[in-house]
């Protein structure tokens, strides 16, 4: 016999809370469980991850969000891919465009194909086989005809997506408690969470608490005492400055993150403005010469005073601890270099429905979520330092120390498989797939010195021809698409504020 979980309490709002508390009233709303979100509007948020992955594409749906309305309500633009421009030399940029390349043969990765043949007349550059690559250097978005749909996300207004996502809750049964919380009161015997105390001196208790309060951890971090990993060794940036400019012509169907001599800068199109920001290490440069350098660098006129934004790269040594379990910032930091960040958010909250707990809380379901949480911030932080660490530059004291510093066995593993014979494998249930490892490594100029020797058990004229073929019917297709910019406006234009 169980004991079923009656209350469910979101501490805090935002990205994290509203989209914790959209999901809890799509798959908690039994009618036997009552959901409570509490949040304080003298409490700003972060705000600025306006980039997503194409995993996002499934939380909507399963929340039943439909696409159109929540475009017109977010401003949001469709992301192909990521460009990085200096980061290997300073001179060169490459696609990190979603989904995959070609077509396997016979079980052979596409790229292992590629690897053997690219010196060949007409082969060409891996992302000339990559479709969402191909229409991203276009400007181009739509369904193409004939072939498999583009992999896709969005870049959007995470403050207009919260409102969106809070709107759908409350519809869906979500109570939204007004209140800024002071503290919280611990029951003696186990130590869980009884309740959180409000200013005005109201107890919102409840059974199971979900931290969404930001860099704070107010329950996890200061209640729970769980403590934090530090991972700035590895990830030195530590802070951001941030501001939104008037919208850029073209609206491109993608992120770029340009590197910077102590760090990088971020430009995200949404249809009613740009995002702008710029992350840097501290200890390489002041807040004056990062702001300095950022307005510097804008493609058109900021709307809004620069931002500074303070972090830490790393995450809490658990997740879960009694009967709290942290979302978003409260549970870990990662730099937004490859949007991962509302995907953590929505990593956290699939893997709690899958362990949803009784008020037993059993400690087999508590680990297992921790150890898979755990997984996935550590691969995730694995792809970051990639970017970093795999490059040539020497201009700067920040890339030296990002080029030289000794980096976690697991992406020493990776680097060496993939220059011997340009191997990548996939574990568990790792986010970022074999395409988007192979890009990076590639686009960052770590070329394998051989290939899978059993690529050479084809005929190569044939696989040659094969792929001549596939590249020049990747590019027809995307020059067939609309303009991104005229795709936006006949699907579902901004609405406005």
């Amino acid at each position: 016999m169980t004991d079923p979980i009656r209350k469910v309490v979101i501490v805090g709002g935002g990205t994290a809370g509203w989209m914790a508390a959209a999901a809890a009233a799509r798959f908690l709303d039994d009618g036997q469980r009552q959901v409570v979100l509490v949040e304080s509007d003298a409490i700003g948020t972060v705000g600025v991850g306006e980039a997503t992955i194409p995993p996002i594409l499934g939380f909507n749906q399963l929340i039943g969000v439909d696409e159109r309305d929540f475009v017109r309500a977010t401003g949001a633009t469709f992301k192909l891919g990521i460009e990085f421009v200096g980061w290997d030399t300073g001179a060169d940029r490459y696609m990190h465009a979603f989904g995959g390349h070609g077509r396997d043969i016979q079980g052979l990765a596409f790229h292992q194909l590629w690897l053997k043949l690219r010196d060949r007349p007409g082969i060409g550059g891996l992302d000339a086989y990559s479709p969402s690559a191909v229409a991203a250097r276009l400007g181009r978005f739509g369904q193409p005809s004939g072939t498999a749909p583009l992999a896709y996300a969005y870049h959007f207004d995470a403050s207009l997506y919260a409102a969106f996502l809070r709107r759908h809750a409350e519809a869906g049964g979500v109570t939204r408690i007004e209140g800024r919380i002071i503290g919280a009161d611990r029951d003696p015997e186990n130590g869980h969470v009884r309740a959180v105390r409000l200013e005005d001196g109201t107890a919102v208790d409840g059974d199971l608490f979900i931290d969404c309060s930001g860099f704070r951890s107010l329950l996890l971090g200061e209640t729970m005492g769980v403590e934090f990993e530090d991972w700035s060794h590895w990830l030195p940036c530590d802070r951001a400055i941030a501001v939104p400019t008037e919208p850029t012509t073209p609206v491109l169907p993608y992120t770029r993150a340009t590197a910077r001599p102590a760090g990088w800068q971020w430009r995200i199109p949404l249809q009613h403005r740009t995002g702008n920001g710029h992350v840097y290490a501290s200890t390489h440069m002041s807040d004056d010469e990062a702001t300095a350098l950022l307005l510097a660098n804008l493609d058109s006129a900021p709307t809004a005073d620069p931002r500074q934004l303070r972090f830490k790269a790393g995450r809490r040594a658990k997740m879960w601890e009694g009967n709290v379990v942290a979302l978003g910032l409260a549970g870990g930091f990662l730099e937004p270099l490859e949007s991962t960040s509302i995907h953590l958010i929505q990593t956290g909250i699939s893997k709690l429905f899958a362990l949803f707990p009784d008020r037993g809380f059993s400690a087999v379901e508590r680990d297992e979520y921790n150890r898979l949480m755990g997984d996935a911030y550590t691969s995730i932080r694995d792809f970051i330092i990639l970017h970093y660490h795999a490059t040539r530059r020497d201009d700067s004291a920040f890339w030296q120390h990002v080029r030289t510093m000794p980096v976690p066995d697991s992406l020493t593993r990776k680097l060496a498989l993939f220059r011997e014979k340009g191997r990548i494998f996939r574990y568990d249930d790792e986010l970022f797939g074999i395409p988007s490892w192979v890009q990076v490594l590639l686009g960052q100029n770590v070329i394998p010195v051989g290939y899978d020797p059993v690529v050479d058990a084809l005929d190569a004229d044939r696989v040659a021809d094969a792929l001549r073929q596939t590249r020049a019917a990747t590019l027809r297709a995307a020059e067939a698409l609309p303009s991104h910019a005229d795709f936006v406006a006949r699907y579902a234009a901004f609405v406005g504020v």
